[in-house]
């Protein structure tokens, strides 16, 4: 029985410990057979379920349900999925960038990706979507700076410029 150090959930590193405290550790939850394991003396990292002192103690990996989903990417059950929050971020994002209620739009994109970025970052191993959440940010904030000038542009041309501007189209 050696010495084992691992690499806990929140990616700091634990150990040495013994291949008991391991055992109790996988008894309680705190360790799985995916838990990354350095052996004392091992040249590499590995799973803990491929110790061998450790292989007999998991259940075969069961495969994953494949079913169809929009766009023909598959989807797996019980796998890392689009963030929805993200998604939004990124339409309201786009929305604010080319439509009339930029304000509003802007709002409401750079809110949704906020959340969506703070869903990802707490869950990775649930969540994906970082970048669509990012390209939301990215366009509310222009979407909203848009408003911006168009409101000061309109203050600072005045009312008579504005109402020129409507009867002219």
């Amino acid at each position: 029985m050696g010495t084992y150090k691992i690499i806990g959930a929140d990616g700091r590193p634990y150990g040495p410990v013994s291949a008991e405290q391991l055992r109790q550790w996988v008894a309680e939850g705190r360790a799985n057979a995916h838990t990354q394991t350095l052996a004392e003396g091992a040249p590499e990292w590995k799973p803990l379920g491929a110790q061998p002192e450790f292989a007999g103690h998991f259940a075969p990996p069961v495969p994953p349900v494949i079913g169809p989903l929009a766009g023909g990417r598959p989807a797996v059950a019980g796998g890392i999925q689009t963030n929805s929050f993200a998604m939004a971020g990124m339409i309201l994002g786009i929305l604010s960038f080319v439509c009339c209620f930029k304000f509003l739009f802007g709002a409401l994109g750079l809110i949704f990706s906020l959340i969506g970025l703070s869903q990802i970052r707490e869950h990775p191993e649930r969540y994906e979507g970082r970048s669509l959440a990012i390209a939301g940010l990215v366009l509310s904030i222009v979407g909203l700076l848009m408003a911006v000038v168009v409101i000061l542009f309109g203050l600072a041309m005045g009312p008579y410029h504005m109402m020129w501007h409507y009867r002219r189209f």
